[in-house]
């Protein structure tokens, strides 16, 4: 492979608007910064707060910024597939949420990351369903919509549950077709994948052109547990020629403190001794 093609890995970091975090993240000027959004986000306030949280990363650092989307309201994880009859209430804040997100995006020039599903709750979701199939067909008709409704300001993450998970050829094979704009979280897919790097390395070349974004993790591909880079069983060696150089990243690794963001910058600095080594060679 070419240099030229291959991604140069950037200092991606998380967090939310907690004037802590930043100015932790902030202090490492990095390349690209997604905020984790949640519930609170969403009032008067709290989006006013979120704007100036935006336009401080932008000056300070970067303007390659992703929107993150609230996993829960209320307690309940922010399913696409919640059938409407039954949580009107979480529907109407996915829809308010992500139009708010959305509507910060075209404003700022920045990007919002939807996932088309979890994994805690979906299954009794699914279960309102007659099959696994229509709930299936049901969270298809949810990203559509707003796939056109964000068009090139949102993109998509995999999940770990039935719905909308990347890994199974037939499954990425529907996805490819739909053209959606890609947020793949490397840990979704290895752990979806029962620990096998042949299928996550797959998935991710078969994918790579429609992928925008990583969530570059390490995982031991047992359950979901956000490893720094190193310290799980992904074969990175073999991964950062897979990846799409022109998409972002950051490194979305559980943290001891989340004040200080350490496990993030290590996972950085290992993933470019990779990257200098490919140079090298």
């Amino acid at each position: 492979m070419e240099i030229s093609e291959l991604k140069k890995p950037q200092l991606g970091l998380k967090a939310s608007t907690a004037k802590s975090q930043l100015t932790d993240r902030l202090k490492y000027q990095p390349e690209v910064f997604e905020f984790f959004t949640s519930e609170t986000d969403f009032t008067v306030e709290g989006l006013k707060k979120l704007s100036a949280a935006i336009e401080l990363v932008k000056n300070v650092a970067t303007d390659k910024i992703i929107l993150h989307h609230p996993m829960r309201y209320q307690g309940e994880y922010t399913e696409l597939i919640a059938p409407q009859k039954v949580f009107p209430e979480l529907n109407k804040f996915i829809d308010r949420s992500t139009n708010s997100l959305l509507q910060l995006a075209f404003d700022f020039k920045v990007q919002v990351l939807l996932h088309g599903s979890y994994s805690r709750h979906t299954q009794n979701m699914i279960d309102l369903y007659p099959s696994l199939a229509a709930a299936d067909t049901a969270a298809l008709k949810r990203l559509d919509y707003f796939a056109q409704l964000g068009q090139q300001r949102i993109m998509f993450e995999n999940s770990l549950s039935p719905i909308f998970y990347f890994g199974n050829p037939a499954v990425d094979q529907v996805i490819y077709e739909r053209n959606y704009r890609l947020a793949f979280d490397t840990s979704h897919c290895f752990i979806k994948e029962n620990g096998n790097n042949t299928h996550l390395l797959a998935s991710l070349e078969f994918l790579k052109p429609h992928i925008v974004h990583y969530h570059l993790v390490d995982s031991m591909g047992k359950k979901h547990d956000s490893l720094q880079l190193g310290k799980g069983k992904i074969n990175w060696q073999s991964i950062l020629p897979a990846l799409n150089s022109k998409a972002t990243n950051i490194y979305e690794i559980n943290l001891k403190n989340q004040d200080d963001c350490q496990e993030q910058i290590a996972s950085h600095q290992y993933l470019t001794k990779i990257y200098q080594k490919f140079v090298k060679s």
